[in-house]
């Protein structure tokens, strides 16, 4: 890895990026939240004029974390940028991309009461993903051209702190940080959802990425700074295959494979 820029990202604490071609939004959680865009040339990034747009949180909400906005994510068109709130509202917010790359001047408000929206991902059919960390659940929902959601299905756990899903071809895994595990799930073309059981992970399961031919998942388990290391089965099922400490990893969440 090679550093290229460093450069502003339109607010407090970014904690999340979404790109789509050479559009790219950042997720700033602190002060109430907020999205910035940016236009991607070449290897650089250029704020885009217009773009910020204030999410409208209670900022002294605590606590902090679950108090805060998870995600930003395109939809599979990019027709669309969503966000989730997490407690600090329990709402899904889905704002319009425009002409120029600017989102609408406010989102369409989905309230989902008690269910602390978290992650943000698709099924293998564009059906929007939510793991949910208040019911600790995973749901799917259509994306209706108003903005609304219609959910198709939400399935539990079983788990503690579902915080983060990571997509894997025909499945979807979601790790559970209350609960050092991940639950396996399918997802139908019209959303429904099949559990496909838990698999065990070192403490303080949290972010998950499949590799690139989707055969291998990598968990990271933040409380050491572990990676764990499954190979995927048919079936969806988990095989463990090692594991790596991260030198200064502990408390780490993101993850990416490739």
């Amino acid at each position: 890895l090679t550093l290229r820029q460093v450069i502003g990202s339109g607010g407090t604490f970014p904690v999340s990026v979404a790109v789509r071609g050479d559009l790219v939004y950042v997720l700033n959680a602190l002060n109430g939240g907020s999205v910035q865009g940016f236009r991607a040339f070449g290897t650089l990034l250029v704020p885009l004029a217009g773009s910020n747009r204030a999410l409208g949180l209670d900022p002294t909400a605590t606590p902090q974390f679950t108090n805060t906005p998870g995600q930003v994510a395109f939809t599979p068109d990019g027709s669309r940028v969503i966000v989730t709130t997490k407690a600090n509202g329990n709402d899904i917010d889905v704002f319009r991309v425009g002409f120029g790359g600017q989102l609408s001047a406010k989102p369409v408000v989905n309230s989902e009461p008690g269910t602390v929206p978290f992650a943000i991902t698709y099924d293998q059919y564009g059906n929007l993903v939510i793991a949910n960390a208040g019911n600790n659940s995973l749901s799917t929902f259509a994306v209706g051209g108003n903005g609304t959601l219609t959910e198709l299905s939400s399935v539990p756990t079983g788990q503690a702190a579902t915080c983060w899903v990571a997509p894997d071809g025909q499945f979807l895994f979601a790790s559970n940080a209350g609960g050092a595990s991940v639950t396996g799930f399918t997802s139908s073309a019209g959303g429904q959802l099949t559990d496909l059981g838990n698999t065990s992970t070192d403490a303080g399961t949290v972010d998950a990425a499949a590799s690139a031919g989707g055969q291998y998942l990598y968990v990271r388990a933040g409380a050491n700074g572990i990676v764990d290391e499954f190979r995927v089965g048919g079936g969806g099922s988990l095989t463990g295959i090692g594991s790596v400490t991260v030198p200064g990893g502990a408390g780490g969440e993101g993850i990416a494979a490739f």
